[in-house]
């Protein structure tokens, strides 16, 4: 029977697609994940994997074995970490993803404490704001904001962030401060649109209306495809805009923006910690899904 680094190391090429990215993610040689592989294909006679200079697929054989491998090596952690203390530190390495924003902003100043507790755990962290393949990229989960699309990804809840309507200082003082919605309109006010592709449908400004939310449509005069842009036209007195409140404390608190229309904020976004299979909630990942909700729940609605 193969052991469980064989099996370990079976599944992250499995994950990848590749014997490069595999050996990296794992720190070992190439030259090892090879040889484990043949040795492997040997042992259970078939083919596992199909090879070229350019790619490696699964074969169907490759498929099923990794299903089984996979749940091996969740038993065998679920087993090892039965009788661990949870307040024990954390060890071995964590791939996280999370929005670029919330990433600067939120998370970051927050980490040394997570790191101090556990010297012995390494944080690999990617902040994009594109949805990343969890399998095919290795990650052990993600955090997503907003719904979620893909219902093969098992998806736990951590809260709803407050959104905010903010306008800079200098933008006020030449359009005037809303205190209704009507003031947006005979006041003249314009918003910075915020769209995932240039050139979309735009959004209106959105506000609660009965047991819903609805959207005004207001001009303007940008339109920008990222966070961070539509922040800085928003600094830079351009239009109104509405964001996560996580994001923008730190300029609200400064006085660079200002929050406008607080009785009628847009719709919150639910945060979400997302792995792509349950068997994926290892101690570590638990750990990480307490820690982060405890960063994030002063910025809940």
């Amino acid at each position: 029977m193969p052991n469980l680094q064989t099996l370990l190391i079976f599944a992250r090429v499995a994950e990848m697609l590749s014997f490069t990215r595999a050996a990296e993610s794992l720190g070992i040689q190439k030259g090892r994940v090879s040889t484990v592989i043949r040795g492997l294909e040997r042992e259970m006679g078939a083919a596992l994997l199909h090879r070229t200079t350019r790619s490696v697929q699964l074969t169907e054989d490759g498929r099923a074995f990794y299903e089984r491998a996979r749940d091996l090596l969740a038993e065998a952690q679920d087993v090892q970490s039965m009788f661990a203390s949870s307040d024990a530190p954390l060890k071995g390495r964590l791939r996280v993803d999370m929005p670029t924003e919330l990433a600067k902003t939120v998370v970051i100043p927050a980490l040394p404490q997570l790191l101090d507790a556990n010297p012995e755990l390494t944080l690999e962290m990617s902040s994009t704001d594109r949805r990343v393949d969890l399998v095919q990229e290795g990650f052990d989960c993600v955090i997503r904001l907003g719904p979620i699309i893909d219902d093969r990804l098992v998806a736990r809840a951590l809260g709803k962030l407050r959104m905010v309507n903010v306008a800079s200082p200098g933008y006020l003082a030449k359009y005037g401060t809303p205190q209704t919605l009507d003031d947006l309109l005979t006041q003249g006010h314009r918003m910075v649109h915020y769209t995932p592709t240039l050139g979309a449908r735009r959004d209106g400004w959105e506000y609660p209306e009965g047991n819903g939310y609805a959207s005004l449509a207001l001009p303007g005069a940008m339109q920008v495809n990222n966070v961070q842009t539509y922040h800085a036209a928003g600094l830079a007195g351009l239009g109104l805009i509405q964001a996560g409140y996580s994001t923008l404390a730190h300029h609200i608190e400064r006085g660079d923006l200002v929050e406008v229309l607080a009785d009628l904020r847009p719709e919150p976004l639910a945060a979400w910690l997302v792995v792509a299979h349950r068997r994926n909630l290892s101690p570590r990942v638990r750990a990480f899904m307490t820690w982060i909700e405890r960063v994030l729940e002063p910025y809940f609605d």
